[in-house]
């Protein structure tokens, strides 16, 4: 059979967004076409996430329902790749014995090989060989964003931290840089097909060019980024706390596309529970980095993830974590359940927390952020804010939806014509995960920082 038609199932994290869209670059230039469903594919692919216990759940899930397309069609080749595929490997494979492919982070650029390969073979493919390049290997360029006006670029893999609850660094490797000159040629063609905003994607990019020796840190970089001609917007995700230097700090008073806000994960609030979960930073040091950004931009949006009931976190421990919620106010938090992953130091940690006792503090501490969330964004109500168009919404047929420079979600009324377009939008309603608009008829620039905020007319 030769395979026409795939189908990508793409979870978990940005980063594996990006992956998704390297896979759909090496096939498309092996002559395959996208289709909108599974059940027309010839090939399937699950892009999967290994970070958290229930995005692992969910591979297994979407395996089951893919049975019933194998039953009917046995020629239809189905692979599970990403994070969950190189810490299981032949584990998948006596689980469902059915599999074609199974290929990890390091195999993306094989991946038209492992296809051809599963194609001549009766027994699956497994490919997670972590023997990773030098540095990550160049995919050409090709127009997959399909006219979406934002963009990512992986600039490193693999992470050097060691944290120790999480599966990363065993499932994707040390860190590895890429040259920035091929960063910068990789947003220069996403610019020139039509995007306006890119996000620069890492496991820690504020490491960006220890490990390489390339002589360019990651201030650097934003830097070269920010020259590029047509960019509008540069953001990047994700940042370690403990290596934000004072550079990075000062890129955003610097640099004219680098949006106003940042994503830096804190964990916990308290001291003690950092340094089991080796984050090497204090409770304190975070804060002070947070009052730097602050007073070199005042309107910046802080998001964070929290991670509660890990081993050992008593109620004083969590406590401490609802004061730094309260103390820093961040405008949104991704939080969790702390689970087990197999083979990482916090699974064989004692003094482990009843799950009851974990639901009860997730439930206070989203309640804690759900009100701060939404005060900040009540506050925004009767500001007029420049939105980057990316689509229709699904809220209606006639609203459309897209980002502030602080990343708030705006939906509005608006003609599709809008889309991949900065459009000044007046803010009339908020909630605790958007904000509602209209477009009025004229809007000024207030004094100040920049930040978007406009003044109504």
């Amino acid at each position: 059979m030769k395979i026409k038609r795939f189908y990508i199932i793409t979870m978990g994290c940005q980063m594996n967004v990006y992956d998704s869209g390297q896979m759909e670059r090496l096939l498309a230039s092996e002559g395959y076409v996208p289709c909108g469903e599974a059940e027309e594919a010839d090939l399937i692919i699950i892009n999967t996430c290994a970070i958290r216990e229930k995005p692992e759940h969910k591979v297994h899930s979407h395996l089951g329902r893919l049975v019933r397309i194998k039953k009917k069609r046995p020629d239809v080749v189905i692979a599970v790749g990403g994070c969950v595929a190189q810490h299981e490997g032949q584990h998948l494979v006596k689980r469902w014995p059915w599999l074609d492919i199974v290929f990890g982070p390091f195999a993306v650029r094989r991946l038209p090989e492992l296809v051809a390969e599963a194609l001549r073979r009766d027994r699956c493919v497994v490919d997670i060989d972590t023997n990773a390049e030098a540095e990550p290997g160049e995919i050409a360029p090709a127009a997959f964003q399909r006219g979406s006006p934002t963009g990512f670029v992986t600039i490193m893999q693999g992470c050097d931290n060691y944290c120790t609850y999480c599966i990363v660094p065993y499932v994707r490797g040390r860190e590895v840089s890429r040259r920035p000159e091929r960063i910068v040629s990789e947003v220069e063609h996403l610019v020139a097909s039509g995007v306006k905003e890119v996000t620069l994607l890492g496991q820690n990019v504020n490491s960006y060019g220890m490990t390489n020796g390339h002589e360019s840190t990651f201030p650097e970089l934003l830097t070269a980024v920010n020259r590029v001609k047509g960019l509008k917007r540069l953001r990047f995700t994700t940042s370690h706390p403990k290596d934000l230097s004072e550079g990075l700090i000062a890129c955003f008073d610097g640099l004219d596309t680098l949006a106003p806000h940042i994503h830096l994960p804190v964990q916990s609030g308290s001291t003690r529970i950092l340094k089991r979960m080796n984050r090497g930073y204090s409770c304190e040091g975070y804060l002070k980095k947070i009052d730097s950004l602050r007073r070199v931009r005042s309107d910046i949006a802080i998001t964070s993830d929290i991670i509660v009931g890990f081993p050992g976190e008593d109620d004083k421990a969590f406590r401490e974590t609802l004061d730094l919620l309260q103390a820093v106010e961040f405008d949104n938090l991704f939080s969790f359940k702390y689970s087990d992953r197999k083979g990482v130091p916090a699974s064989r940690f004692s003094h482990k927390v009843e799950e009851n006792e974990k639901e009860d503090r997730l439930a206070r501490l989203q309640e804690l952020q759900r009100a701060i969330t939404l005060r900040k964004h009540q506050a925004l109500v009767g500001t007029c804010q420049k939105v980057l168009v990316e689509g229709r919404s699904k809220r209606g047929r006639d609203q459309l939806t897209g980002h502030t420079p602080c990343n708030k979600t705006v939906n509005f009324s608006g003609a599709a014509s809008e889309v991949g377009g900065i459009v000044p939008v007046m803010i009339t309603a908020a909630f605790s995960h958007s904000l509602r608009g209209e477009m009025p008829r004229r809007c000024e620039r207030l004094p100040g920082p920049q930040g978007g905020v406009l003044h109504a007319a």
